[in-house]
């Protein structure tokens, strides 16, 4: 085998030393296109298969890319084939993003579950055909079941057995089905709407029966259990009943308790109980109403009824006579024969007698009036209770003040509710409950005393807060008053005695200029030169023309002086 290796490579080299340039450029090339066509088929051969999402192309582009954007965010890598069929990797992903499609209404409208039947190939069997027929009504009933308003999702399965030779050993056609209810649907507790899906599952399949046929919710609860539900049905009827009877209780005591407290005020009108028995059965009633036949109708000109009426009127009449005097006969027959008269008559024959009838027969025609008439729900009976407070007041004494008792409380009256006061409130609940003594209605206002307790200590602790907060206040205005006072009074005094002492100061300072004057008065009578600086007489002319301006402004000079001596 190495011999054959190595001849081999000798007569390739050999070959190779022979070729030309271009011969071996095609060689290499043929070799090169050879390992990329292993390449190309390795690749292909070993790349996974891709399972159709939908059978059926898509042909709007923007369905198309909804649909895809959607398979995209799931992570699910998928291809568009050149006929528009979207592929995925495998058939649990395929099921997966289908189940996805359908519960977000992104399969195209167009998709028709017959479609399965359009494929054409020669080796198709029967087995395979009735599968296809039953994946088609199954998909078909799926479609309208999800079709409805209240169902989000639904799953259905369907089982179609093998025929059976005889009857007796065929096992029957089944069905089951779950859905999903959306949000805030009644279809778990409406009957009808189950009855109608399970009607759809009739209709659509051949031989199929009710109790063959299981309807749940995604929780496995059965919802078609019809027979089971029959005591919840009753159940829910009382209920329902009952709603309505407290509803109709509500709508009453509302009306009446508004209007007591739009009489008596809300505070003494409290508690009122109503309570009404209902009739709910439905009755078909039929009623044979005779009445007089009327001969001229009432004339609306006259203040007077001139109407005439009659019970009756003759329709028609028979009369009849029989008259019979003398021996009665009796015909006996042939000779020998014995008759056929009755032994009655016979025993009457050939006497005397004498016999008169008359017979006088009306027929008579009335008024008939048949009157066919369903019953709704009525009231039994109605009773209605109701309480109302009377009215306190407080005592006062002759100062206008609250009387107070001597465990501190604020003495109260009480006035009740006037006798004609609860027999008017008891007229006016019975108008408007549509009061009937036949049927046992009860209408009952009582005058009893609310417990205010409460209310009346609150009211005192109210009434004493105030008291207080005015004696307080008035304590607080008296002190305010007296400081303000005191205030006005220092002040007055310290500008009193303010006033004093500039009174004094000036007295001092017109003495001392008087004595000043004096002796410059003296020194020049005596020959004295004074010799005066700039400043003394600057002071001089200033207290001059200060003395000047005092007489005659007097004022003005007191304000002056003020304001030096506020300076100094």
């Amino acid at each position: 085998m190495k011999e054959w290796i190595k001849k081999f490579i000798a007569q390739l080299r050999t070959l190779w030393g022979k070729w030309s340039l271009v011969q071996r450029i095609i060689l290499i090339g043929i070799a090169l296109a050879a390992i990329a066509g292993i390449v190309v088929l390795v690749g292909v051969s070993s790349a996974p298969t891709m399972v159709p999402v939908i059978d059926v192309p898509i042909r709007n582009e923007e369905t198309l890319d909804r649909i895809v954007t959607r398979i995209n965010d799931e992570g699910v890598k998928t291809t568009v084939s050149p006929t528009g069929i979207l592929l995925v990797p495998d058939e649990k992903t395929a099921r997966r993003i289908r189940s996805i499609l359908i519960r977000e209404d992104l399969i195209p409208s167009g998709t028709d579950p017959w479609s399965i039947f359009d494929r054409e190939r020669w080796t198709i069997t029967d087995f395979e055909r009735n599968v296809n027929l039953r994946r088609a009504i199954t998909q078909m009933i799926t479609d309208h079941v999800k079709a409805l308003d209240d169902v989000d999702n639904a799953d259905v399965t369907i089982v179609v057995p093998e025929r059976e030779l005889f009857q007796t050993d065929q096992n029957p056609v089944t069905a089951s089905v779950i859905i999903m209810p959306k949000p805030g649907s009644d279809i778990v507790e409406n009957r009808k709407k189950i009855e109608g899906i399970q009607k759809i599952l009739k209709f659509a399949v051949e031989g199929l029966k009710d109790e063959n046929i299981v309807i749940t919710d995604q929780n496995g609860l059965v919802l078609n259990d019809f027979e089971g539900m029959a005591n919840i049905d009753r159940q829910s009827l009382i209920e329902r009943q009952q709603k309505y009877i407290h509803q109709l209780e509500a709508h009453y005591r509302a009306i009446i308790l508004k209007s007591l407290q739009d009489t008596y005020t809300a505070d003494r009108v409290r508690d009122l109980n109503i309570k009404i028995d209902m009739d709910m059965s439905q009755k078909a009633v039929s009623t044979d109403e005779f009445f007089p036949i009327t001969m001229r109708p009432d004339n609306p000109n006259t203040p007077y009824d001139d109407s005439e009426f009659v019970r009756s009127i003759t329709r028609s009449q028979s009369t009849s006579t029989t008259e019979w005097e003398g021996t009665g006969f009796n015909p006996e027959g042939p000779p020998g024969i014995e008759g056929q008269t009755t032994p009655a008559f016979r025993d009457m024959s050939n006497l005397y007698g004498r016999v008169k009838q008359q017979t006088l027969t009306n027929n008579e025609e009335i008024n008939k009036r048949t009157i066919q008439e369903d019953r709704s729900p009525t009231i039994d009976r109605v009773t209605v209770s109701v309480n109302i407070d009377g009215q306190w007041k407080w005592k006062y004494d002759e100062k206008k003040e609250p009387v107070i008792l001597s465990d501190g409380s604020i003495e109260r009256e009480y006035i009740p509710v006037a006798p004609e006061d609860l027999r008017s409130t008891q007229v006016l609940i019975q108008n408007a409950i549509g009061y009937s003594q036949t049927r046992g209605d009860a209408v009952t206002v009582e005058n009893i005393r609310f417990d205010r307790t409460r209310q009346f200590a609150e009211e005192d602790a109210a009434y004493f807060r105030a008291k207080q907060m005015q004696t307080t206040i008035l304590v607080l205005m008296g002190g305010l008053a007296l400081i303000l006072i005191g205030f006005v009074a220092f002040r007055l005094i310290s500008r009193e005695l303010e006033r004093r002492r500039r009174l004094r100061e000036e007295e001092l300072s017109r003495q001392h200029q008087m004595m000043r004057e004096s002796a410059l008065r003296q020194a020049e009578e005596e020959g004295v030169e004074v010799s005066m600086s700039v400043e003394e007489r600057k002071r001089m002319e200033i207290q001059e023309n200060a003395i000047n301006m005092a007489k005659e402004h007097p004022e003005d000079a007191a304000q002056l002086i003020r304001t030096w001596l506020l300076e100094e």
